[in-house]
C-alpha cells in the first residue's frame, strides 16, 4: 500500500505523468528528471 500511495502522491505533481508498461507502473516528470517511481 505505501508504493501505491506514494505513486499516486508523485503522479500529482506538476509536469508527471503515469505510464504503464508490461504490467509495471512509472511515474515519470518532464520537470524534474530525477524524480521516478516504479511499482511491479
Amino acid at each position: 500500500m505505501k508504493v501505491r500511495a506514494s505513486i499516486r502522491s508523485l503522479a500529482k505533481q506538476p509536469g508527471s505523468k503515469v505510464v504503464r508498461r508490461r504490467g509495471r507502473t512509472y511515474v515519470i516528470n518532464k520537470r524534474n528528471p530525477r524524480l521516478k517511481a516504479r511499482q511491479g
